[in-house]
């Protein structure tokens, strides 16, 4: 089949990587795609969030998949267009796709359907928000309500940067409509986990879990970025646990988003405090993660295209996803200073060469070709996923491979995965 994939960052370089190993896909083409994506598929441009333009493309293309990767144009109704132009989507729309378009939202869903999350409260004004922060206390976790690229969450202990974090939000205007309005809720502690499924609308096909480092520095030290590495599987998320949270989380969304009269058909993404007192939600996305899908799908040993056009045709049923017992640890190399003010336009060097050993693979994010080079575009530029026998083992070969890369300012943090091989043997 033609598939028409949509996006240009890491997460649909991930895909597009495993859709290129589908039996059942002949030709991809991206749009607007990246450097990288240009060696496995055609590329061509479009305004991803514009749904006529996208719909004008698919018909062009005579797409039997389109699959919608960033969640702006799922929010803007891509989806939906699609839809009426008979055109087969993995991807939600617009009103199921408000689930990580509005927090709010998600968390009337969640309270709709008794999924466990955080306590919260939503404002429009600060002074209003700041008395909630000290009814709360500190860890404080402002959120802005709206879509902001994996940059509108704070959380700090500390007072004044959270009363900073209100007023860049509520009366600065530093994140637009999206930061009109400002999340409260309560600190969620423990370890986190990452769990995304397939869905038709009906039927839950779960991912392993994935682990992802929101924070720049090690340690989970400076400002949240839209990602800086992850691994799977996750020791601290053992089957058992991840069969807990599929029913105790993502089934009952699934159901009740149906109810709602907007089904769910997509990448379904919850992201998971794992706390004293049982899995607690952090967040719902309406797409795959990033940068989980870079760790994960190196370990997906099912057929990515019959997966995803399954999903898409309310054929789900009766799928059942087999993973590579492997480890997979995934590094991003960022622009320096991301994710405030960074330059770009350097050259890369190295890629070939981080591509050439065996259990890597390279997915760009933000690159661009420049008078016949590759060089950085944004503030994530790369991601190197490696798989090994053990966190160990992996962890070792993607830091070599990362080694091998070079662009000025590169910086990428030295710890992940550290967790996993602390605990290794839990692998499998």
């Amino acid at each position: 089949m033609r598939v028409l994939l949509l996006g240009s960052g890491g997460r649909e370089s991930a895909l597009a990587w495993g859709l290129t190993r589908s039996k059942v896909v002949s030709e991809l083409v991206a749009a607007p795609g990246n450097p990288g994506m240009q060696a496995i598929a055609e590329t061509t441009d479009v305004s991803i969030e514009d749904p006529a333009d996208v719909v004008s493309l698919a018909k062009r293309l005579d797409a039997d998949l389109v699959v919608v990767g960033p969640e702006a144009p799922l929010v803007a109704g891509v989806g939906d267009a699609l839809r009426a132009d008979s055109r087969v989507v993995f991807g939600p729309d617009s009103a199921a796709a408000e689930i990580e378009g509005s927090k709010a939202h998600a968390k009337d869903l969640m309270e709709q359907a008794g999924i466990p999350t955080g306590v919260s409260r939503l404002f429009a004004t600060a002074g209003e928000a700041l008395a909630y922060l000290d009814e709360l206390g500190p860890p404080y976790v402002i959120k802005a309500d709206g879509l902001a690229a994996g940059k509108g969450v704070v959380v700090t202990s500390d007072r004044d940067e959270a009363r900073q974090a209100l007023a860049d939000r509520l009366l600065l205007g530093k994140f637009g409509e999206a930061g009109s309005r400002v999340l409260i809720e309560e600190f969620l502690d423990g370890e986190e986990a990452s769990l995304i499924a397939f869905t038709d609308g009906s039927t839950v096909a779960p991912c392993e879990p994935a682990q992802d480092y929101k924070r720049v520095f090690d340690r989970d030290e400076g400002p949240n970025t839209g990602g800086m590495g992850s691994y799977s599987p996750v020791p601290a998320c053992p089957p058992e646990l991840a069969r807990q949270i599929v029913e105790e989380v993502i089934e009952p969304m699934v159901r009740v988003t149906a109810a709602a009269g907007a089904p769910f058909v997509g990448a379904l993404y919850a992201g998971l405090a794992l706390t004293n007192r049982g899995p607690r939600v952090i967040e719902f996305n309406a797409r795959f993660g990033d940068p989980e899908t870079q760790a994960l799908l190196p370990r997906l040993r099912s057929d990515l295209g019959e997966i995803l056009f399954a999903a898409a045709t309310g054929e789900l049923a009766g799928v059942e996803l087999e993973w590579s017992p492997d480890a997979c640890v995934s590094l991003v190399l960022a622009s320096g200073g991301y994710p405030g003010p960074h330059e770009t336009g350097y050259p890369i060097s190295g890629i070939e060469d981080a591509e050439s050993i065996d259990g890597v693979a390279v997915f760009h994010a933000g690159t661009r070709r420049s008078n016949g080079d590759i060089v950085t575009a944004g503030g994530r530029v790369l991601a190197v996923s490696a798989l090994g026998p053990t966190f160990g083992a992996a962890r070792s070969l993607a830091y070599s491979a990362a080694g091998k890369i070079d662009f000025q300012g590169k910086h990428l943090r030295s710890d992940i995965g550290a967790r996993a091989e602390d605990l290794e043997g839990t692998v499998g």
